[in-house]
């Protein structure tokens, strides 16, 4: 079982400059709240309660504001710098101690996911005990995206990094599940010539050990990488939508947290106090009611 996960919140941003010049892409707003809130609720709709976030130096206050230690939420959360981006194995070397002799999960900060039977998916996927998982969806444009081809077991034949030849139109998305021995393949990465590690050598070492599977966010799933201006308002203009048409939100981390008992309703009028009177509280106050 996977009890611990990564958010990996570091990174300059400098796609979606000059906005990310004074403010860390994951604390702008999707919609009515920070983009922080969405990677952190997949962790908590995969039932995981210890999480390490690692953000640019200098930054952990402006987390500490936001989103503290995590009691609120019932959770444990510790935070780490990165001192610059070395590539998303980086996080695993950094959250060592973290880590321990654990299995653990691993999302990119600026990912979103959304879809029918999400949580079943991601709880099953948190059962793993060995080897690596990664979570797959259809695209239409693969050679923008690392792909996967896999078999009818659903394991990985083959992983390349933005594809010149068509090989498969499943997209590696940023959300990843790997074994206790993460950081030791990670430790023997050398980085590319970009001066990273790449997460696809990492998955590459699973592969050859014939220990990488799939998981699959299905058709009327959603997938989105908010790197881009484009894809940051395609995002937003999604959450927006889906909330006022249903009447629920996507990503209230209170509500998560009291489905999954790890809050009660008095923990929940204290976050109100917090948040102060905006949208978000009303709706907190909603659920508070509806749950009488």
């Amino acid at each position: 079982m996977i009890s611990k996960g990564i958010i990996l919140a570091g990174g300059t941003g400098k796609r979606m400059s000059p906005l990310t010049k004074a403010v860390n892409k994951q604390l702008l707003p999707i919609y009515d709240k920070p983009l922080i809130f969405y990677p952190l609720s997949i962790l908590m709709l995969s039932k995981i309660r210890d999480v390490l976030i690692i953000v640019n130096k200098g930054q952990i206050g402006q987390y500490k504001k936001l989103i503290k230690d995590g009691k609120n939420l019932g959770m444990k959360i510790a935070y780490q710098e990165q001192s610059k981006p070395r590539g998303l194995p980086d996080a695993f070397i950094l959250g060592e101690k973290f880590i321990g002799n654990k299995n653990v999960a691993m999302i990119l900060g600026d990912n979103f996911f959304y879809g029918q039977g999400l949580s079943e998916n991601l709880k099953r996927c948190t059962k793993l005990k060995s080897g690596a998982k990664v979570l797959l969806h259809r695209v239409s444009n693969p050679d923008l995206f690392g792909v996967a081809k896999v078999n009818k077991k659903n394991k990985i034949l083959k992983v390349i990094e933005k594809p010149k030849k068509h090989i498969s139109k499943l997209a590696i998305t940023g959300l990843y599940f790997f074994d206790k021995n993460v950081v030791k393949y990670s430790k023997t990465l050398k980085p590319s010539k970009r001066g990273e590690l790449e997460i696809v050598d990492l998955l590459n070492i699973y592969k050859k050990k014939n220990k990488l599977t799939a998981d699959y966010i299905g058709r009327g799933g959603a997938w989105l990488d908010t790197g881009s201006i484009e894809d940051y308002y395609k995002t937003f203009s999604f959450v927006h939508a889906i909330e006022n048409r249903q009447g629920v939100k996507i990503a209230c981390l209170e509500e998560i947290a009291l489905f999954n008992k790890w809050i009660n309703k008095n923990q929940i009028k204290k976050q109100i106090k917090f948040y102060g009177n905006c949208n978000y509280s009303n709706y907190l106050k909603k659920i508070i009611k509806d749950s009488l």
